[in-house]
């Protein structure tokens, strides 16, 4: 996989590509990660990006001449990647997103800064605009950094097993179950004993289940729109039936309880 992005603050990137799962995958080749500065292409010794808005408003606006000199630079090094601007006006940026972008070979991100980029190049020279979320950053270049450790996690090999990608959190829609490690006990909170039994199938299924009650917990959401399968609506039934049978029993105590006040009185 190989990764351009066209910023005006290449810098930014530097300690990027240095660390953790990132740096791993570029040491073994996995991907391919460089930057273009927007700045060498503007035509004007002072290297300008950005100019007044037509028709006035507070901010600025990247210029379009060196910007889309830039990307057709940019074309160049990654001929067949879809070049990506990251705006807070796109497509929202989620873990099937992610799973999409790992099947290309290369991918371009064009990192906008201050009111945005001259409309002119988002019509004719970009292919897809994707946000990461409903708020305003003041520059693409952290929301390419999202999007590009989301997918490098997505390319084989990249992480320490083969299918743990297929565990994180959101690539079956569910939340990753609960982690433990040493000590056994920590502050007189114990490891489950399930997952010292070495019986790997029990541990799959509690880990199945502690999944499926940190989703309900914390994003009930997820659980609305998720495909469920068989055995997590076996689970979740098991938990219906429980609470309904707590929700029973505190009925005939709290009943049988104010039947007795009534009774005194």
């Amino acid at each position: 996989m190989k990764f351009v992005v066209l910023t005006i603050f290449p810098e930014m990137f530097a300690s990027f590509w240095e660390y953790g799962i990132i740096r791993k995958a570029i040491e073994t080749e996995k991907i391919l990660a460089s930057t273009l500065n927007i700045r060498d292409f503007a035509e004007d010794r002072h290297q300008v990006t950005d100019d007044r808005p037509y028709g006035g408003g507070s901010g600025m606006v990247m210029k379009p001449e060196p910007l889309a000199a830039a990307i057709r630079a940019a074309e160049q090094k990654a001929p067949s990647a879809p070049k990506i601007l990251l705006t807070p006006q796109g497509r929202g940026f989620n873990q099937k997103i992610a799973h999409e972008l790992a099947a290309f070979e290369e991918l371009v991100f064009v990192c906008g800064r201050y009111e945005g980029v001259d409309d002119r190049i988002d019509h004719d020279l970009i292919d897809d605009e994707i946000s990461i979320g409903d708020y305003v950053l003041t520059g693409g270049e952290l929301a390419a950094m999202v999007i590009i450790d989301a997918v490098t996690r997505q390319i084989p090999g990249t992480l320490g097993g083969e299918d743990a990608a297929e565990k994180d959190s959101f690539a079956d829609g569910l939340l990753e179950h609960a982690h433990y490690t040493r000590p056994h006990v920590f502050e007189g909170k114990a490891v489950p004993d399930i997952l010292l039994s070495g019986h790997h199938e029990k541990i799959d299924n509690w880990r199945l289940e502690s999944a499926l009650m940190r989703t309900l917990m914390k994003r009930a959401d997820l659980l609305q729109k998720k495909d469920l399968g068989a055995k997590e609506i076996r689970i979740l039934k098991k938990w219906s039936r429980r609470i309904e049978d707590i929700l029973k029993s505190y009925h005939r105590a709290h009943g049988e309880r104010r039947e007795g006040t009534e009774k005194k009185s």
